[in-house]
C-alpha cells in the first residue's frame, strides 16, 4: 500500500510538458531511467520494464514491480506488485497485490489484495482481500474479504466476509457472513449470517440466523433465527421469529408478530401476536393430568397455549411432569358464554418412575371442547370434555386411550 501511495505521489508531481511528444515503445528500469520520457504527452504501445510511469496507454504494459498511468489505459497492464491509472481503464489489469483506478473500469482486474475503481466499474473485479467501486459495479464483483459498492450494484456480489451496497443493488449478492445494501435491493441475498436492506427489498432473503428490511418486503425472507420487515410483508416469512408491520401474505414460525390489527393474513406459529392479543394465564384440573397451568395467547377466534402439568395419572404414584401445546379456535355464543375447541400435543416425563415399571417417557396427542363463562373482567371459568390417546415413543403403541374431564380458570 505504501507503494501505491508512492506511484501516486510520484504521478502527481510530474509536469506535463506540451513541447514533448515522444511515445510509443518504452523499455523503463525506473523513473527517469527509461527510453520514454516520463513527463509525455503521447501514448505508450509497448511497455517493458521493472518500474514505468507514462502519459497514457494504449497497447501492453508488463513490469516486474509495478506500472503507473498518468492519464487513460486501453489494453493489457500487468505487474508483479500494483498497478495504477490516474483516468480510465478499459481492458485488463493484473497484479500480484492491487489495481487502482481514478475513474473508471471496463474490462477484467484481477489483483492478489486489492481491487479499486474511483467512480464505475463495468466487468469483473476479483482480489484476494477486497473489490472497491467508488459509484456503481456493474458485472461481477468478487472479493475474498470484502466487496464495497459506494452507490449501486448490478451483477453478482461474492465475498468470503461481506458485500456492502451503499444505496441500490439488484441480482445476487453471496457473503459468508453479511450482505448489506444501504437503500433497496432486488434479486438474491445469500449469507452466512445476516442480510440487511435499508428500505425496500424484491426477491429472496435466505440466511443462517437473520435478515432484515427496514420498509416494504415483496417475495421471500427465509432464516435459521428470525426475520424482520419494518413495512408490509408481501410474500412469505418463513423462520422461528418473525416479525413485520403489516403482512399480505404468511408468516410461519414458531413466534409470529404482526403490528398492523387490520391485515388480513396467514399466520402459522405456536405463538401468533398481534398488538391485540389477549395475554392470559390458564389455571386447570382434570382426570387425566391433576394440574395444569399455562400462558394462553388469544387473538379475535384462534388462540394458542403453551403450559405445564404435573401429576399424569398413568405414569405411576411418584412425582412426573408434562409440557403441552395446544391450538384451536373460540367463538361467543349468548350472552356471557364461548364455546372452544383445540388440539393439542403433550409430552409426559416419567423421572423416577421408569424404575417401578413405567415408561421413561411418554406423548400425548389431544382434542377437547370446553364452554366458557366470563364470571368478570378479566376472570373466565371454564369446563369441558375430550379425548387423549398415549403412546410410547419407542414403538409408537398405545398406552393409554381415555376421555378428558377439565375445568379451570382464565385469568387476565
Amino acid at each position: 500500500m505504501a507503494l501505491l501511495l508512492s506511484a501516486g505521489a510520484l504521478l502527481a508531481q510530474q509536469p506535463v510538458r506540451r513541447s514533448n511528444s515522444c511515445g510509443g515503445v518504452n523499455l523503463s528500469i525506473w523513473k527517469g531511467v527509461a527510453t520514454q520520457c516520463a513527463d509525455t504527452v503521447g501514448s505508450t504501445w509497448l511497455n517493458l520494464g521493472i518500474v514505468s510511469y507514462q502519459n497514457r496507454l494504449n497497447g501492453l504494459s508488463l513490469n516486474v514491480l509495478a506500472s503507473a498511468v498518468r492519464t487513460d489505459a486501453i489494453g493489457l497492464q500487468v505487474s508483479g506488485i500494483a498497478n495504477a491509472t490516474g483516468g480510465s481503464m478499459q481492458g485488463i489489469q493484473l497484479a500480484g497485490i492491487a489495481n487502482v483506478n481514478g475513474d473508471h473500469l471496463r474490462g477484467i482486474s484481477l489483483a492478489g489484495l486489492v481491487n479499486i475503481s474511483g467512480d464505475k466499474a463495468q466487468g469483473l473485479m476479483a482480489s484476494g482481500l477486497v473489490s472497491i467501486s467508488g459509484e456503481e459495479m456493474q458485472g461481477v464483483s468478487i472479493g475474498g474479504l470484502l466487496n464495497i459498492s459506494g452507490e449501486k450494484s448490478r451483477g453478482v456480489q461474492i465475498g468470503g466476509m461481506a458485500n456492502i451496497t451503499g444505496e441500490e443493488a439488484s441480482g445476487i449478492s453471496l457473503g459468508g457472513l453479511l450482505n448489506v445494501a444501504g437503500e433497496s435491493m432486488s434479486g438474491l441475498q445469500l449469507a452466512g449470517l445476516a442480510n440487511i436492506t435499508g428500505e425496500t427489498f424484491n426477491g429472496i432473503q435466505l440466511s443462517a440466523l437473520g435478515n432484515v428490511t427496514g420498509n416494504d418486503l415483496r417475495g421471500l425472507q427465509l432464516a435459521a433465527l428470525g426475520n424482520i420487515c419494518g413495512g408490509t410483508v408481501q410474500g412469505i416469512q418463513l423462520a422461528p421469529f418473525n416479525a413485520a408491520r403489516r403482512v399480505s401474505g404468511a408468516q410461519i414460525g414458531i413466534i409470529n408478530y404482526r403490528k398492523d390489527t387490520l391485515s388480513r393474513s396467514l399466520q402459522l406459529g405456536l405463538v401468533n401476536l398481534t398488538p391485540r392479543t389477549r395475554y392470559q394465564l390458564m389455571l386447570g384440573v382434570g382426570n387425566n393430568s391433576t394440574f395444569d397451568v399455562g400462558a394462553r395467547f388469544k387473538n379475535r377466534h384462534w388462540y394458542t397455549i403453551l403450559g405445564l402439568g404435573t401429576g399424569y395419572h398413568h405414569m405411576g404414584s411418584k412425582f412426573n411432569a408434562s409440557f403441552f401445546y395446544r391450538a384451536g379456535v373460540e367463538y361467543p355464543l349468548a350472552g356471557r358464554f364461548s364455546l372452544s375447541g383445540d388440539l393439542g400435543y403433550r409430552h409426559i416425563e416419567g423421572f423416577s418412575n421408569k424404575h417401578h415399571g413405567h415408561p421413561k417417557s411418554l406423548y400425548a396427542l389431544q382434542g377437547r371442547a370446553q364452554l366458557h363463562y366470563r364470571a368478570a373482567s378479566g376472570c373466565t371459568l371454564f369446563a369441558g370434555t375430550g379425548y387423549s390417546q398415549t403412546r410410547r415413543y419407542d414403538s409408537g403403541n398405545a398406552f393409554d386411550k381415555s376421555a378428558l374431564l377439565e375445568a379451570g380458570v382464565l385469568l387476565f
